[in-house]
């Protein structure tokens, strides 16, 4: 490898890095004790519109290419109940949970596209849906009756919802990139502004304001700009894996920030050894090299 382009490859994991930081910081924005005031009924969708509201008037800039198929309907639907679900999970129940239950989407990816694609399992992807299956049993089996079940219910429904976003990007990949992330974006906000735009009770005031355009374009829409621009030297598989910092800094951001707080959950035990459970069958299941030199770019 010439040293110029193991400088590129660096730097590209350098961006994906940052990428899976910024994302990490949504336990961050959604446990911020500034939105405490609004009613934890209607917190999730309020967050959800004003999030996508943001991102997208960053991401605009980065379109290149406006196309249209109807094949983009399910996309966007999907996207927008993904997101709904997933604030709503971190509103309702403690961050990790609501991250590392999101994190159960590539098990369903395989669930679906086995039964209903008829795709042919490897090994690795068994390891995945047991791994993922015992530790959200873990999880379920602490919180069923307990005041957090609700957001287990939609941190579970975020992940359905996700892995049906990877199973539509991967018809849609004829498709500009940047368009497709703006779309799901924009159109998330357009779905929700209904509800949120006329209660004057989740109405931003003051530093809320602040904390919702930097939850948006800093959370949300910078990481996808990093993320792509990484993967131009980074192979796929390396950025999964590098990925995975998400999950496991989310709780670390709302511990430093907000373990102050009067409504701040720290992980509970059942939550971190289904966490651990998870983590260890996303990483079976990464598609890494096997032997030195399998990477093309390596």
């Amino acid at each position: 490898m010439q040293p110029e382009e193991k400088s590129g490859q660096w730097r590209g994991r350098l961006l994906v890095i940052a990428a899976a930081v910024l994302w990490s910081s949504s336990g961050f924005f959604a446990k911020a004790p500034i939105f405490a005031d609004w009613p934890i009924e209607t917190r999730g969708v309020t967050l959800t519109f004003w999030r996508a509201f943001f991102a997208s008037l960053m991401l605009i800039f980065f379109v290149r290419k406006i196309q249209w198929t109807t094949r983009l309907l399910p996309m966007v639907a999907t996207f927008a109940l993904m997101n709904w679900t997933y604030m709503s999970a971190m509103v309702h129940c403690e961050a990790s949970l609501a991250i590392w239950l999101q994190y159960t989407a590539p098990a369903w990816v395989f669930l679906f596209s086995w039964l209903f694609w008829k795709e042919k399992p490897e090994p690795r992807n068994w390891i995945l849906l047991g791994f993922a299956a015992v530790g959200v049993g873990v999880i379920l089996w602490a919180e069923i009756t307990g005041a957090s079940f609700r957001g287990v219910q939609f941190g579970l429904a975020s992940a359905v919802f996700f892995a049906g976003v990877i199973v539509c990007l991967r018809g849609l990949r004829d498709i500009d990139a940047a368009w497709l992330v703006f779309l799901n974006h924009a159109v998330t906000a357009v779905l929700f502004s209904p509800s949120v735009l006329t209660n004057e009770a989740t109405w931003p005031s003051g530093s809320q304001w602040i904390y919702l355009a930097l939850f948006g374009m800093l959370q949300m829409g910078l990481p996808y700009v990093l993320f792509a621009r990484g993967l131009r030297t980074v192979s796929s598989h390396e950025a999964s894996g590098l990925s995975l910092l998400e999950p496991v800094l989310v709780p670390l951001w709302v511990f430093f920030a907000w373990r102050s707080a009067v409504d701040y959950q720290f992980p509970a035990t059942t939550t971190l050894i289904g966490a651990a459970l998870i983590l260890f069958g996303l990483l079976a299941s990464l598609d890494w090299p096997r032997k030195r030199g399998t990477n093309s770019k390596n």
